[in-house]
Protein backbone atom coordinates (compact mmCIF):
# COMPACT_ATOMS: atom_id res chain seq x y z
CA UNK A 1 0.00 0.00 0.00
CA UNK A 2 2.58 2.71 1.07
CA UNK A 3 4.61 1.35 -2.05
CA UNK A 4 1.22 2.85 -4.04
CA UNK A 5 1.31 5.95 -2.26
CA UNK A 6 4.57 6.74 -3.07
CA UNK A 7 4.02 5.75 -6.78
CA UNK A 8 1.17 8.10 -6.83
CA UNK A 9 2.89 11.09 -4.93
CA UNK A 10 6.04 10.91 -7.22
CA UNK A 11 3.81 11.15 -10.48
CA UNK A 12 2.02 14.30 -9.03
CA UNK A 13 5.21 15.73 -8.52
CA UNK A 14 6.18 15.27 -12.07
CA UNK A 15 3.40 16.16 -13.50
CA UNK A 16 3.53 19.42 -11.85
CA UNK A 17 6.96 19.94 -12.76
CA UNK A 18 6.45 18.82 -16.38
CA UNK A 19 3.34 21.55 -16.32
CA UNK A 20 5.74 24.05 -15.19
CA UNK A 21 8.55 23.02 -17.67
CA UNK A 22 5.76 23.31 -20.58
CA UNK A 23 4.45 26.90 -19.50
CA UNK A 24 8.25 28.03 -19.20
CA UNK A 25 9.20 26.70 -22.90
CA UNK A 26 6.16 28.07 -24.32
CA UNK A 27 7.32 31.48 -22.42
CA UNK A 28 10.63 30.97 -24.30
CA UNK A 29 8.77 30.27 -27.78
CA UNK A 30 6.60 33.21 -27.71
CA UNK A 31 9.53 35.92 -26.11
CA UNK A 32 11.36 38.18 -28.32
CA UNK A 33 14.21 40.49 -27.54
CA UNK A 34 13.23 44.53 -27.28
CA UNK A 35 15.49 47.44 -28.20
CA UNK A 36 17.30 47.87 -31.53
CA UNK A 37 19.73 45.34 -32.88
CA UNK A 38 23.33 46.83 -33.30
CA UNK A 39 24.73 47.95 -36.65
CA UNK A 40 27.95 49.69 -36.60
CA UNK A 41 27.33 53.53 -37.88
CA UNK A 42 29.46 55.19 -40.17
CA UNK A 43 32.28 56.92 -40.18
CA UNK A 44 33.91 59.04 -42.60
CA UNK A 45 36.79 57.56 -44.58
CA UNK A 46 39.29 59.59 -46.81
CA UNK A 47 40.47 57.53 -49.73
CA UNK A 48 43.99 58.04 -49.38
CA UNK A 49 46.32 59.63 -47.40
CA UNK A 50 46.63 63.29 -47.95
CA UNK A 51 50.47 63.75 -46.34
CA UNK A 52 51.85 60.98 -48.60
CA UNK A 53 52.09 63.28 -51.21
CA UNK A 54 55.54 62.65 -52.86
CA UNK A 55 56.68 60.70 -49.72
CA UNK A 56 57.23 57.17 -51.54
CA UNK A 57 56.38 54.91 -48.10
CA UNK A 58 57.30 51.09 -48.07
CA UNK A 59 54.83 49.11 -49.95
CA UNK A 60 53.10 45.99 -47.48
CA UNK A 61 54.92 43.40 -50.16
CA UNK A 62 58.06 45.18 -49.52
CA UNK A 63 58.01 45.34 -45.81
CA UNK A 64 56.00 45.14 -43.10
CA UNK A 65 55.52 44.79 -39.54
CA UNK A 66 54.05 41.70 -37.87
CA UNK A 67 52.92 41.79 -33.31
CA UNK A 68 56.66 42.25 -32.85
CA UNK A 69 56.58 45.56 -35.15
CA UNK A 70 59.78 46.51 -33.34
CA UNK A 71 61.98 43.64 -35.30
CA UNK A 72 61.53 46.33 -38.11
CA UNK A 73 64.53 48.38 -36.47
CA UNK A 74 66.71 45.44 -36.98
CA UNK A 75 68.31 46.53 -33.43
CA UNK A 76 68.77 43.59 -30.87
CA UNK A 77 69.34 45.49 -27.93
CA UNK A 78 65.65 47.06 -28.17
CA UNK A 79 64.39 43.54 -29.60
CA UNK A 80 65.42 42.26 -25.90
CA UNK A 81 64.04 45.05 -23.74
CA UNK A 82 60.79 45.24 -25.72
CA UNK A 83 60.09 41.13 -24.60
CA UNK A 84 61.05 42.18 -20.95
CA UNK A 85 57.75 44.79 -21.97
CA UNK A 86 55.69 41.62 -21.89
CA UNK A 87 56.86 39.72 -19.15
CA UNK A 88 57.48 43.02 -16.54
CA UNK A 89 56.06 45.96 -17.23
CA UNK A 90 53.10 47.14 -14.24
CA UNK A 91 50.80 48.78 -16.62
CA UNK A 92 50.07 45.91 -18.83
CA UNK A 93 49.87 43.48 -15.92
CA UNK A 94 46.90 46.08 -14.41
CA UNK A 95 45.36 46.02 -17.88
CA UNK A 96 45.43 42.12 -17.90
CA UNK A 97 43.69 42.42 -14.58
CA UNK A 98 40.96 44.46 -15.65
CA UNK A 99 40.41 42.19 -19.18
CA UNK A 100 40.10 39.44 -16.32
CA UNK A 101 37.59 41.09 -14.44
CA UNK A 102 35.37 42.04 -17.53
CA UNK A 103 35.18 38.21 -18.60
CA UNK A 104 34.06 37.37 -14.94
CA UNK A 105 31.47 40.25 -14.97
CA UNK A 106 30.07 38.40 -18.32
CA UNK A 107 30.10 35.29 -16.82
CA UNK A 108 28.22 36.73 -13.78
CA UNK A 109 25.45 37.93 -16.00
CA UNK A 110 25.62 34.47 -18.48
CA UNK A 111 24.26 33.30 -14.94
CA UNK A 112 20.67 34.96 -15.07
CA UNK A 113 20.07 32.90 -17.72
CA UNK A 114 19.37 29.28 -15.66
CA UNK A 115 17.62 28.95 -12.78
CA UNK A 116 18.73 29.27 -9.31
CA UNK A 117 18.73 26.27 -7.17
CA UNK A 118 19.06 26.57 -3.46
CA UNK A 119 19.14 23.62 -0.94
CA UNK A 120 18.21 24.43 3.10
CA UNK A 121 18.39 21.40 5.16
CA UNK A 122 17.28 21.70 8.61
CA UNK A 123 16.71 19.64 11.50
CA UNK A 124 14.60 20.70 14.83
CA UNK A 125 12.96 19.81 17.80
CA UNK A 126 10.16 21.45 19.38
CA UNK A 127 7.36 21.76 22.07
CA UNK A 128 4.50 23.68 21.80
CA UNK A 129 3.04 25.92 24.82
CA UNK A 130 0.27 24.58 26.91
CA UNK A 131 -0.79 27.96 26.68
CA UNK A 132 -0.76 28.49 23.16
CA UNK A 133 -4.42 29.41 21.62
CA UNK A 134 -4.51 28.45 18.00
CA UNK A 135 -4.54 24.85 19.13
CA UNK A 136 -5.78 22.89 22.01
CA UNK A 137 -5.30 19.39 20.77
CA UNK A 138 -1.49 19.94 20.14
CA UNK A 139 -0.73 21.96 23.30
CA UNK A 140 2.15 20.42 24.94
CA UNK A 141 3.07 18.43 22.16
CA UNK A 142 7.05 17.50 21.48
CA UNK A 143 7.94 17.19 17.99
CA UNK A 144 10.83 16.42 15.62
CA UNK A 145 10.76 18.11 12.56
CA UNK A 146 13.17 16.94 9.53
CA UNK A 147 13.53 18.77 6.33
CA UNK A 148 15.66 18.66 3.40
CA UNK A 149 13.76 21.62 0.56
CA UNK A 150 15.10 22.75 -2.42
CA UNK A 151 13.75 26.02 -3.91
CA UNK A 152 13.92 26.62 -7.60
CA UNK A 153 13.60 30.33 -9.03
CA UNK A 154 14.59 31.43 -12.77
CA UNK A 155 13.04 34.99 -14.10
CA UNK A 156 12.05 34.10 -17.68
CA UNK A 157 13.68 36.06 -20.35
CA UNK A 158 10.57 36.72 -22.32
CA UNK A 159 11.32 40.21 -23.63
CA UNK A 160 15.52 39.93 -23.73
CA UNK A 161 16.14 41.57 -20.78
CA UNK A 162 19.06 38.88 -19.59
CA UNK A 163 20.14 38.35 -23.17
CA UNK A 164 20.65 42.24 -23.95
CA UNK A 165 22.68 42.39 -20.43
CA UNK A 166 24.99 39.52 -21.76
CA UNK A 167 25.04 40.40 -24.74
CA UNK A 168 26.58 44.11 -23.60
CA UNK A 169 28.30 42.71 -21.03
CA UNK A 170 30.20 40.65 -23.97
CA UNK A 171 30.84 43.94 -25.90
CA UNK A 172 31.90 45.49 -22.85
CA UNK A 173 34.52 42.31 -22.47
CA UNK A 174 35.47 42.22 -26.11
CA UNK A 175 36.14 46.32 -25.72
CA UNK A 176 38.56 45.59 -22.42
CA UNK A 177 40.32 42.75 -24.68
CA UNK A 178 40.87 45.70 -27.36
CA UNK A 179 42.41 48.08 -24.29
CA UNK A 180 44.60 45.68 -23.36
CA UNK A 181 45.95 45.88 -27.13
CA UNK A 182 46.02 49.29 -26.62
CA UNK A 183 48.41 49.61 -23.11
CA UNK A 184 50.01 46.66 -24.69
CA UNK A 185 50.94 49.05 -28.07
CA UNK A 186 51.13 51.92 -25.76
CA UNK A 187 53.83 50.74 -23.52
CA UNK A 188 56.23 49.07 -26.70
CA UNK A 189 55.88 52.17 -28.07
CA UNK A 190 56.98 54.32 -24.95
CA UNK A 191 59.72 51.63 -24.78
CA UNK A 192 61.11 52.52 -28.42
CA UNK A 193 60.74 55.98 -27.96
CA UNK A 194 62.55 56.40 -24.60
CA UNK A 195 65.24 53.90 -26.08
CA UNK A 196 66.00 55.71 -29.46
CA UNK A 197 65.76 59.34 -27.50
CA UNK A 198 68.62 57.27 -25.28
CA UNK A 199 70.43 56.68 -28.30
CA UNK A 200 70.13 60.45 -29.98
CA UNK A 201 71.73 61.73 -27.05
CA UNK A 202 74.54 59.06 -27.33
CA UNK A 203 75.17 59.85 -30.50
CA UNK A 204 75.04 63.63 -29.96
CA UNK A 205 77.50 63.02 -26.92
CA UNK A 206 79.51 61.61 -29.08
CA UNK A 207 79.80 64.16 -30.95
CA UNK A 208 80.53 66.80 -28.07
CA UNK A 209 83.50 64.63 -27.07
CA UNK A 210 84.95 64.14 -30.26
CA UNK A 211 84.40 67.92 -30.61
CA UNK A 212 85.75 68.37 -27.33
CA UNK A 213 89.00 66.61 -28.52
CA UNK A 214 89.51 68.75 -31.32
CA UNK A 215 88.82 72.23 -29.43
CA UNK A 216 91.52 70.71 -26.72
CA UNK A 217 93.79 70.45 -29.46
CA UNK A 218 93.58 73.89 -30.67
CA UNK A 219 93.99 74.96 -27.26
CA UNK A 220 97.09 73.65 -26.67
CA UNK A 221 98.21 75.14 -30.39
CA UNK A 222 96.66 78.68 -29.60
CA UNK A 223 98.83 78.48 -26.29
CA UNK A 224 101.89 77.27 -28.00
CA UNK A 225 101.92 80.29 -30.38
CA UNK A 226 100.82 82.80 -27.22
CA UNK A 227 104.41 81.24 -25.86
CA UNK A 228 105.91 82.23 -29.24
CA UNK A 229 104.30 85.36 -29.14
CA UNK A 230 101.97 84.42 -32.50
CA UNK A 231 98.98 84.99 -30.37
CA UNK A 232 97.30 87.28 -28.04
CA UNK A 233 95.97 86.31 -24.69
CA UNK A 234 92.38 87.68 -26.41
CA UNK A 235 93.28 84.26 -28.25
CA UNK A 236 93.71 82.07 -25.95
CA UNK A 237 90.53 83.54 -23.77
CA UNK A 238 88.64 82.86 -26.98
CA UNK A 239 89.92 79.14 -27.49
CA UNK A 240 89.18 78.40 -23.57
CA UNK A 241 85.60 79.64 -23.92
CA UNK A 242 84.90 77.48 -26.56
CA UNK A 243 86.21 74.63 -25.04
CA UNK A 244 84.59 75.07 -21.86
CA UNK A 245 81.07 75.83 -23.39
CA UNK A 246 81.61 72.35 -25.10
CA UNK A 247 82.49 70.49 -22.21
CA UNK A 248 79.86 72.14 -20.72
CA UNK A 249 77.14 70.99 -22.88
CA UNK A 250 78.76 67.24 -23.00
CA UNK A 251 77.61 67.13 -19.55
CA UNK A 252 74.29 68.12 -19.71
CA UNK A 253 73.57 65.86 -22.09
CA UNK A 254 74.21 63.44 -19.34
CA UNK A 255 71.05 65.21 -17.58
CA UNK A 256 68.31 63.91 -19.80
CA UNK A 257 70.11 60.91 -20.73
CA UNK A 258 69.51 59.37 -17.33
CA UNK A 259 66.17 60.27 -17.05
CA UNK A 260 65.08 58.49 -20.46
CA UNK A 261 67.53 54.93 -19.04
CA UNK A 262 65.50 55.72 -15.73
CA UNK A 263 61.96 55.23 -17.64
CA UNK A 264 63.31 51.92 -19.79
CA UNK A 265 64.22 50.78 -16.79
CA UNK A 266 60.33 51.34 -15.13
CA UNK A 267 58.96 49.84 -18.72
CA UNK A 268 60.55 46.77 -18.18
CA UNK A 269 59.52 46.56 -14.77
CA UNK A 270 62.86 47.18 -13.02
CA UNK A 271 63.93 49.42 -10.23
CA UNK A 272 66.41 52.46 -12.15
CA UNK A 273 69.35 51.33 -9.48
CA UNK A 274 69.86 47.83 -10.73
CA UNK A 275 68.98 48.62 -14.68
CA UNK A 276 71.56 50.08 -17.42
CA UNK A 277 71.57 50.98 -20.78
CA UNK A 278 74.98 50.61 -22.48
CA UNK A 279 75.56 53.89 -24.41
CA UNK A 280 74.90 53.13 -28.27
CA UNK A 281 75.21 56.14 -30.72
CA UNK A 282 72.45 56.22 -33.17
CA UNK A 283 73.81 56.24 -36.33
CA UNK A 284 71.04 54.68 -39.14
CA UNK A 285 67.64 56.39 -40.14
CA UNK A 286 64.80 55.19 -39.47
CA UNK A 287 63.15 52.10 -42.01
CA UNK A 288 60.16 52.44 -44.42
CA UNK A 289 56.94 52.34 -43.03
CA UNK A 290 54.24 50.44 -44.83
CA UNK A 291 51.48 52.69 -44.34
CA UNK A 292 48.14 51.14 -46.15
CA UNK A 293 45.06 52.75 -47.19
CA UNK A 294 42.64 54.79 -44.53
CA UNK A 295 40.05 52.36 -44.16
CA UNK A 296 42.22 49.81 -43.14
CA UNK A 297 43.00 52.09 -39.51
CA UNK A 298 39.20 51.23 -38.60
CA UNK A 299 40.74 47.31 -38.53
CA UNK A 300 43.94 48.00 -37.44
CA UNK A 301 44.00 50.30 -34.33
CA UNK A 302 43.05 48.89 -30.86
CA UNK A 303 41.30 51.90 -29.66
CA UNK A 304 39.20 52.51 -32.66
CA UNK A 305 37.76 48.95 -32.09
CA UNK A 306 37.42 49.86 -28.26
CA UNK A 307 35.47 52.23 -29.10
CA UNK A 308 33.50 50.43 -31.64
CA UNK A 309 32.84 47.67 -29.09
CA UNK A 310 31.77 50.25 -26.53
CA UNK A 311 29.15 51.77 -28.77
CA UNK A 312 27.80 47.86 -29.17
CA UNK A 313 27.94 47.75 -25.78
CA UNK A 314 25.48 50.74 -25.16
CA UNK A 315 23.41 50.04 -28.07
CA UNK A 316 22.75 46.59 -25.96
CA UNK A 317 21.93 48.75 -22.61
CA UNK A 318 18.88 50.52 -25.24
CA UNK A 319 17.45 47.06 -25.08
CA UNK A 320 17.58 46.39 -21.40
CA UNK A 321 15.89 50.28 -20.44
CA UNK A 322 13.27 49.07 -23.30
CA UNK A 323 12.69 45.57 -21.34
CA UNK A 324 11.55 47.51 -17.80
CA UNK A 325 8.17 48.60 -20.18
CA UNK A 326 6.99 44.60 -19.97
CA UNK A 327 6.29 42.45 -17.00
CA UNK A 328 9.00 40.11 -15.28
CA UNK A 329 7.60 36.43 -15.30
CA UNK A 330 9.33 34.31 -13.12
CA UNK A 331 9.08 30.37 -12.41
CA UNK A 332 9.35 29.44 -8.75
CA UNK A 333 9.39 25.85 -7.56
CA UNK A 334 10.10 23.73 -4.36
CA UNK A 335 10.12 20.58 -3.43
CA UNK A 336 12.03 18.01 -0.78
CA UNK A 337 11.35 15.91 1.97
CA UNK A 338 9.55 17.08 5.12
CA UNK A 339 8.97 14.12 8.48
CA UNK A 340 9.11 13.96 12.29
CA UNK A 341 11.37 11.12 11.79
CA UNK A 342 14.92 10.40 10.09
CA UNK A 343 13.82 7.28 9.03
CA UNK A 344 11.10 8.17 6.44
CA UNK A 345 12.53 11.53 5.59
CA UNK A 346 13.52 10.26 2.39
CA UNK A 347 10.37 7.81 1.57
CA UNK A 348 7.06 8.97 -0.95
CA UNK A 349 4.68 10.01 1.64
CA UNK A 350 7.75 12.83 2.72
CA UNK A 351 8.03 14.50 -0.32
CA UNK A 352 6.47 18.07 -0.74
CA UNK A 353 6.31 20.31 -3.98
CA UNK A 354 4.77 23.68 -5.42
CA UNK A 355 5.40 25.05 -8.89
CA UNK A 356 3.99 28.13 -10.58
CA UNK A 357 4.69 31.32 -12.26
CA UNK A 358 4.14 34.50 -11.43
CA UNK A 359 4.41 38.50 -13.02
CA UNK A 360 5.77 41.22 -11.75
CA UNK A 361 4.01 44.71 -13.34
CA UNK A 362 5.29 48.10 -12.69
CA UNK A 363 1.53 49.87 -12.69
CA UNK A 364 3.53 53.54 -12.03
CA UNK A 365 7.15 54.90 -11.04
CA UNK A 366 6.78 58.35 -12.01
CA UNK A 367 8.25 58.49 -15.30
CA UNK A 368 11.72 56.22 -14.09
CA UNK A 369 11.40 54.09 -16.94
CA UNK A 370 10.78 56.23 -19.53
CA UNK A 371 14.03 58.54 -18.04
CA UNK A 372 15.94 55.30 -17.89
CA UNK A 373 15.49 54.74 -21.74
CA UNK A 374 16.56 58.31 -22.65
CA UNK A 375 19.71 57.60 -20.43
CA UNK A 376 20.48 55.02 -22.61
CA UNK A 377 19.81 56.33 -25.89
CA UNK A 378 21.95 59.55 -24.71
CA UNK A 379 25.05 56.92 -23.49
CA UNK A 380 24.46 55.35 -26.99
CA UNK A 381 24.82 59.11 -29.15
CA UNK A 382 27.57 59.83 -26.96
CA UNK A 383 29.54 56.50 -27.70
CA UNK A 384 28.55 56.95 -31.33
CA UNK A 385 30.10 60.78 -31.11
CA UNK A 386 33.43 58.63 -29.05
CA UNK A 387 34.20 56.51 -31.79
CA UNK A 388 33.74 58.91 -34.75
CA UNK A 389 36.01 61.18 -33.05
CA UNK A 390 38.62 58.41 -32.13
CA UNK A 391 38.47 57.41 -35.66
CA UNK A 392 39.27 61.21 -36.37
CA UNK A 393 42.16 61.19 -34.36
CA UNK A 394 43.27 57.94 -35.45
CA UNK A 395 43.40 59.51 -39.05
CA UNK A 396 45.15 62.61 -37.77
CA UNK A 397 47.96 60.97 -36.39
CA UNK A 398 48.69 58.93 -39.10
CA UNK A 399 48.39 62.26 -41.33
CA UNK A 400 50.95 63.97 -38.75
CA UNK A 401 53.07 61.72 -38.48
CA UNK A 402 53.73 60.82 -42.53
CA UNK A 403 53.69 64.51 -42.79
CA UNK A 404 56.63 64.66 -40.23
CA UNK A 405 58.89 61.43 -41.88
CA UNK A 406 58.32 62.60 -45.26
CA UNK A 407 59.63 66.60 -44.22
CA UNK A 408 62.32 65.74 -41.76
CA UNK A 409 63.74 63.68 -45.01
CA UNK A 410 63.90 66.38 -46.82
CA UNK A 411 65.12 68.22 -43.77
CA UNK A 412 68.18 65.80 -43.21
CA UNK A 413 69.13 66.06 -46.84
CA UNK A 414 69.40 69.60 -46.41
CA UNK A 415 71.22 69.31 -43.12
CA UNK A 416 73.46 67.35 -44.67
CA UNK A 417 74.79 70.03 -47.05
CA UNK A 418 74.80 72.72 -44.17
CA UNK A 419 77.19 70.51 -42.25
CA UNK A 420 79.41 69.54 -45.31
CA UNK A 421 79.33 73.66 -45.74
CA UNK A 422 80.26 74.08 -42.05
CA UNK A 423 83.03 72.06 -42.41
CA UNK A 424 84.66 72.90 -45.24
CA UNK A 425 84.29 76.83 -43.77
CA UNK A 426 85.92 75.84 -40.58
CA UNK A 427 88.73 74.19 -42.49
CA UNK A 428 89.43 77.28 -44.28
CA UNK A 429 89.23 79.68 -41.35
CA UNK A 430 91.93 77.33 -39.69
CA UNK A 431 93.82 78.00 -42.77
CA UNK A 432 93.34 81.50 -43.15
CA UNK A 433 94.06 81.93 -39.00
CA UNK A 434 97.31 79.64 -39.38
CA UNK A 435 98.75 81.69 -42.33
CA UNK A 436 97.94 84.99 -40.26
CA UNK A 437 95.50 86.32 -42.83
CA UNK A 438 92.62 86.26 -40.12
CA UNK A 439 92.19 86.34 -36.26
CA UNK A 440 91.11 83.38 -33.91
CA UNK A 441 87.68 85.22 -34.29
CA UNK A 442 86.94 83.75 -37.76
CA UNK A 443 88.03 80.35 -36.28
CA UNK A 444 85.60 80.51 -32.93
CA UNK A 445 82.84 81.64 -34.84
CA UNK A 446 83.19 78.34 -37.99
CA UNK A 447 83.66 76.07 -35.09
CA UNK A 448 80.41 77.32 -33.19
CA UNK A 449 78.82 76.85 -37.03
CA UNK A 450 79.88 73.10 -37.49
CA UNK A 451 79.28 72.59 -34.21
CA UNK A 452 76.04 73.52 -34.17
CA UNK A 453 75.18 72.22 -37.62
CA UNK A 454 76.56 68.80 -36.82
CA UNK A 455 74.06 68.84 -33.26
CA UNK A 456 70.79 69.32 -35.73
CA UNK A 457 71.86 66.80 -38.16
CA UNK A 458 71.96 63.88 -35.25
CA UNK A 459 68.54 65.47 -33.55
CA UNK A 460 66.78 65.09 -36.85
CA UNK A 461 68.37 61.52 -36.90
CA UNK A 462 66.53 61.50 -34.01
CA UNK A 463 62.71 63.02 -34.31
CA UNK A 464 63.04 60.47 -37.68
CA UNK A 465 63.56 57.69 -35.24
CA UNK A 466 60.21 58.87 -32.64
CA UNK A 467 57.96 59.36 -35.45
CA UNK A 468 59.01 56.07 -37.11
CA UNK A 469 57.87 54.31 -34.12
CA UNK A 470 54.67 56.98 -33.43
CA UNK A 471 53.52 55.97 -36.79
CA UNK A 472 53.26 52.12 -36.45
CA UNK A 473 51.71 53.07 -33.23
CA UNK A 474 49.27 55.31 -34.94
CA UNK A 475 48.92 52.22 -37.52
CA UNK A 476 47.57 50.11 -34.59
CA UNK A 477 51.43 48.10 -34.33
CA UNK A 478 50.11 45.14 -36.59
CA UNK A 479 47.36 44.68 -34.80
CA UNK A 480 44.24 43.80 -36.23
CA UNK A 481 40.40 43.85 -35.05
CA UNK A 482 39.97 40.05 -35.71
CA UNK A 483 42.05 39.00 -32.94
CA UNK A 484 39.75 40.22 -30.43
CA UNK A 485 37.91 36.81 -28.43
CA UNK A 486 34.62 36.40 -29.74
CA UNK A 487 34.01 34.65 -26.69
CA UNK A 488 35.65 36.63 -24.31
CA UNK A 489 34.24 34.36 -21.20
CA UNK A 490 35.91 31.54 -22.55
CA UNK A 491 39.10 33.22 -23.45
CA UNK A 492 42.71 33.05 -21.36
CA UNK A 493 45.51 35.47 -21.25
CA UNK A 494 45.16 38.06 -24.04
CA UNK A 495 48.85 39.27 -24.06
CA UNK A 496 50.39 37.10 -26.21
CA UNK A 497 47.55 37.51 -28.86
CA UNK A 498 47.93 41.13 -28.85
CA UNK A 499 51.82 41.59 -29.53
Amino acid sequence: MSSLRRRSTNAQFSKGVAGSITVLSMLLFAGCTVGPNYRRPAAEVPATYKEVGEWKPAQPNDQSFSGNWWEIFQDPQLNALEVQVNVSNQNLKAAEAQYTQARAQLRYSRADLFPTVTADPSATRNRISNHRPASVTTNGVTYNDFQIPFELSYQIDVWGRVRRTVEAYRDQAQASAADLAAVNLSMHAQLALDYFQARTLDAEEQLLNSTVAQYEEAMQLIENRYAGGLASDLEVEQARTQLETTRAQAVDVGVARAQYEHAVAVLVGKPPASFTLPPLPLTMPPPPIPVGLPSELLERRPDIAAAERQMAAANAQIGVAKAAYYPNISLGATGGFESSAITTLLSGPSILWSAGPSALFTVFDVGRRRAASDQAIAAYDQAVANYRQTVLTGFQQVEDNVAALRILEHEAQVQNTAVTAAEKYLTLANIRYTGGVTSYLEVTTAQGAALSDEVTAVNILGRRMVDAVTLIQALGGGWNSSEIPQRPECCGNLTSASR
